[in-house]
């Protein structure tokens, strides 16, 4: 390949514009997600009993049938866009507003409703040690403090709908997904790829199911890819101030999941690792500080009697969940962890031994094989969840939605396909022409630049736009 090849084709008319809306997937290869869509959603309306998870399956079977139906008889944007205004209708916002209004309040939601109750008149969302030891499981609160902000509006008085928490839990997961499309660059084309891709994720089953019936995993979720999202950076991005101060925003979003869920705080550990082999110690020291100092203010100033007097916190948080009190948690899904657990005393330091035992292992392979990048960040930590609630003695299959959701993510925000980039852009190191004409051509946005630089005899890899 010469220059003179890639000049031709840089002038080239590219079949996407780098000014206009991505076209997106082919029509049939979105008409065959949403159909796999439609026949999970119909298998929860046939074999689970009688229900808000036989609601939500109804409701979503014929909402993403209908999306694949649009999706293949009208090939087109707009096509698409009604496609996947059916999904988000049928998958989401009919079975939430349904379940919301007409079905009795699910356990997660009276538990987040009571929660910021009691931190406005007790500034802190958990009940004293003595109530709980007569209040049964329901009395205890899992999620740390602001989680309970989504209770606020019920709190504050709202009526109805504006009162529950899931559609604040789906706005919020809505527009944190969005946010982290347009921080990762996916939205290349054109300015309404990332609102898609951000509509594509929250109407999918993987989020839409426990957004509906009120589950608070979904905006833990979208903050850990948020994180994601902002230190992997688009492809332009070098390390300079502004990348430092994506870092820095980064950091803050952990830091508020770290504050919700205990689930947020593995996402701490496997970044802060992959920056340590990224950039540094010093930077990876930069990230975790400001994390861990963001989920601490939080949760003091959202629960200030909490962490004064943090009894509350350690029995509702962590024992609880673990299974160390008089009652037990419902999340008691068939795995190996609460199989061995149901064995007795024995099973369930069995199950527990287990646990720490796989930690070990990630924090181990961390250490020998630290991941170099955002993907292989997400993926190391989707690893290190899927055993975690695998060995877990109190888990529940739909907290898997962390690992699908994190290779979701990866899908479709194009991070695997930034890893070509990174592997071209460690070829200027040597100087190699054959590589720069590569790396130009792989992006047609880069071409003309490329061209120019690589005319004038410029052999600096800082002057060529980084593509990771």
């Amino acid at each position: 390949m010469t220059i003179s090849s890639v000049r031709a084709s840089g002038a080239a008319a590219p079949a996407t514009r780098p000014d206009r809306p991505d076209p997106g997937p082919r029509p049939r290869r979105v008409a065959v997600w949403y159909a796999l869509f439609a026949v999970y959603a119909g298998g929860v309306a046939l074999f689970s009993g009688p229900g808000n998870d036989r609601s939500w399956g109804i409701w979503a079977a014929f909402g993403y049938a209908a999306a694949a139906t649009l999706a293949v008889a009208w090939p087109s944007r707009r096509g698409r866009r009604a496609a996947l205004a059916a999904s988000l209708a049928g998958g989401l916002v009919a079975p939430l507003t349904w379940l919301a209004t007409q079905a009795p309040a699910t356990p997660d939601v009276v538990v987040v409703t009571r929660s910021a109750a009691l931190l406005l008149h007790h500034a802190t969302p958990y009940l004293p040690s003595a109530q709980l030891a007569h209040g049964g499981w329901l009395a205890y609160n899992p999620y740390l403090p602001v989680m309970a902000v989504f209770g606020l509006p019920r709190a504050l008085g709202l009526p109805g709908l504006a009162g529950d928490p899931r559609p604040w839990l789906a706005v919020a997961t809505f527009l944190l997904l969005a946010a982290a499309f347009r921080a990762v660059g996916s939205d290349r084309a054109g300015s309404r790829g990332y609102l898609g891709r951000a509509g594509f994720a929250t109407a999918s089953p993987v989020l839409a199911f426990p957004l509906a019936v009120g589950i608070t995993d979904p905006p833990v979720l979208a903050l850990t890819c948020l994180a994601l999202a902002l230190l992997a950076g688009p492809a332009w991005t070098g390390r300079s101030a502004w990348a430092d101060r994506r870092d820095w925003l980064a950091a803050l979003a952990l830091g508020a999941a770290c504050a919700m869920k205990y689930t947020a705080w593995p996402a701490l550990v496997v970044l802060a690792v992959m920056i340590a082999a990224r950039d540094g110690r010093r930077a990876a020291a930069r990230f975790a500080a400001p994390a861990v100092t963001a989920a601490a203010i939080l949760a003091a100033a959202l629960a200030p009697a909490a962490v004064a007097a943090p009894a509350a916190l350690v029995q509702n948080t962590l024992a609880f969940p673990l299974g160390l009190t008089h009652a037990h948690t419902p999340a008691q899904s068939p795995l190996p962890g609460h199989l061995l657990a149901t064995l007795g005393p024995a099973g369930h330091l069995a199950a527990i031994i287990l646990l720490i035992t796989a930690g070990l292992a990630i924090a181990a392979s961390l250490v020998t094989h630290p991941p170099a990048d955002a993907p292989a960040a997400a993926r190391r930590l989707a690893l290190g969840l899927t055993l975690m609630f695998a060995l877990s003695p109190a888990t529940r299959f739909g907290y898997f939605a962390y690992p699908i959701g994190l290779y979701g993510w990866l899908a479709l925000s194009g991070q695997e396909s930034l890893r070509l980039g990174r592997l071209l852009d460690r070829g200027q190191r040597h100087r190699d022409p054959a590589v720069r004409v590569l790396r130009a051509a792989s992006d047609p946005g880069l071409r003309l630049r490329s061209v120019q630089l690589m005319e004038q005899g410029d052999a600096s890899r800082e002057e060529l736009p980084r593509l990771g």
